[in-house]
């Protein structure tokens, strides 16, 4: 079960003496100099490559392909080689299915089980931000907002959970990612380190995930590297094909 779960993941100071001086905003600053920005698209395909690393020591490295109807679905494959899959899953705004064809360990979880079991705070909606670098929840005025240099820090804090985010004043994207569950159990690490233009959208082509969560046999973390190679915006229906 661990390596199913796993698959579904379809993350410097210079010097003290010359940091920049953080600057509290006001409600009023805020909302006229935060300007995050969300992929829009109604639907997109994704090709790249994945190395997961396991708690175990283990690396599987292979290819996954992704597709996506915005606020509907996730779905993605992965293929370690030959031409034969591993895995493949779909993430719904209700559960997540995996069907693990090497192990034979599938998952079929709401995302209320998934809290309990691995004591990780998940939905349609935050997946689907974190892929796409968005920021984890739409900003409001309970969040903590400052600015330090080229970068926006923001802290929200959602149902047990307490998600901080850096924003790049430059194209409006999360570049790191941290959310950790107030128990001090689950949490979730991401980086961006390669943004492209995707239709005039920037688009985060590299990243590293660090997962860190509870399992009946204690804590476990993993790493997942994801290089996308080919990414489109589609306009036509999309096929989420899925079956145990």
């Amino acid at each position: 079960m661990i390596r199913s779960f796993l698959a579904m993941w379809v993350l410097l100071i210079v010097g003290i003496g010359c940091a920049p001086k953080p600057n509290l905003y006001t409600s009023d600053e805020v909302m006229q100099e935060f300007n995050p920005v969300y992929l829009e698209f109604d639907n997109l395909t994704a090709r790249g490559r994945i190395v997961i690393e396991e708690p175990s020591g283990k690396t599987t490295r292979g290819t996954i392909n992704i597709r996506a109807k915005k606020d509907s679905i996730l779905w993605f494959s992965i293929t370690p080689g030959l031409g034969l899959e591993a895995f493949r899953g779909t993430i719904t705004k209700d559960r997540v299915m995996i069907k693990d064809r090497l192990n034979g360990q599938d998952i079929n979880l709401t995302f209320q089980e998934v809290e309990t079991i691995y004591d990780l705070s998940l939905s349609l909606d935050l997946l689907q931000n974190i892929i796409f670098a968005n920021i984890p929840h739409e900003f409001s005025y309970r969040d903590r907002l400052i600015r330090v240099g080229q970068y926006f820090e923001l802290t929200q804090a959602r149902e047990g959970f307490r998600y901080h985010s850096r924003v790049s004043t430059q194209h409006g994207k999360v570049a790191e990612l941290t959310s950790t569950s107030m128990k001090e159990k689950g949490s979730l690490m991401a980086n961006y380190h390669v943004f492209e233009d995707l239709e005039n959208q920037p688009f985060p082509n590299q990243m590293l995930l660090r997962l860190s969560f509870n399992t009946p046999d204690g804590p476990q973390a993993s790493i997942v590297n994801l290089e996308m190679s080919r990414t489109e915006l589609v306009s036509s229906p999309l096929s989420f094909p899925f079956r145990f």
